[in-house]
């Protein structure tokens, strides 16, 4: 990923990338069923994927002794999540048993990962809201993640919130949820997105100031104008 469409992507919303997705033809890019903990006036989440799948526990394999294991997917995968990642949590959906706590989310933010996100839960959510780094999930999970899941794949395609996600996939993240882009289109999505906001900020100034949208919201070409001279003006 390009740095400028990283700083693009960091200042456009998720509502503006599922259009300009939508536009391409891809209609479930946005993982529903979530929310970002540590909420309000913060960056954009944006980073490659980084995956790791979750199938249902048994009994027989899922006890407390198995994070002995070094190998053990969750516990390897938080010590191998590239810095700059987002590391995206198949939990099937099912967040009565945590996904992850604290102590992981910790040590990803320590090693310079960019956010986690799971259609689970996560344990330890006030702590996990007082840190600067972004996480996202369905509700609160205090029961150890073995008693619901079994941890089996890193870096394979997963499902998310019923969104298909491919290591590499751009992860981009707001107050509002989460977008997953296909990684071969993310340099032309950020684009077209990054004008669509500057353009979109020009039509809310407009709606402030008493205008009508008919006209403007899609312009017209006295609209498509002075929007020249409006962006010329805000340097923009």
């Amino acid at each position: 990923m390009r740095e400028t469409t990283k700083n693009k992507l960091m200042a456009v919303s998720t509502a503006t990338l599922t259009t300009v997705l939508f536009k391409r033809g891809f209609r479930n890019t946005f993982i529903g069923g979530i929310c970002r903990i540590n909420a309000g006036d913060k960056p954009n989440m944006v980073g490659p994927a980084y995956t790791l799948r979750y199938i249902p526990a048994r009994e027989d394999l899922d006890h407390l002794g198995v994070f002995e294991d070094r190998s053990h997917p969750q516990r390897k995968g938080v010590e191998e999540c590239p810095a700059g990642a987002v590391f995206m949590i198949d939990s099937r959906r099912n967040p009565s048993a945590a996904s992850a706590g604290n102590i992981l989310l910790t040590r990803l933010w320590k090693r310079g990962c960019a956010g986690i996100v799971s259609d689970g839960g996560f344990r330890d959510t006030p702590e996990i809201a007082a840190m600067p780094f972004p996480a996202y999930h369905a509700q609160p999970a205090a029961p150890t993640n073995l008693i619901k899941h079994h941890a089996v794949d890193l870096n394979v395609p997963i499902a998310c919130g019923e969104v298909a996600v491919y290591p590499g996939d751009i992860v981009v993240g707001d107050a509002e949820g989460v977008v997953v882009i296909p990684a071969n289109i993310a340099d032309d999505v950020a684009d077209e997105a990054f004008e669509q906001t500057v353009f979109e900020d020009y039509v809310q100034e407009q709606v402030m100031a008493g205008k009508s949208i008919f006209g403007i919201y899609p312009p017209s070409p006295e609209a498509k104008e002075d929007f020249a001279r409006w962006r010329a003006t805000k340097k923009r």
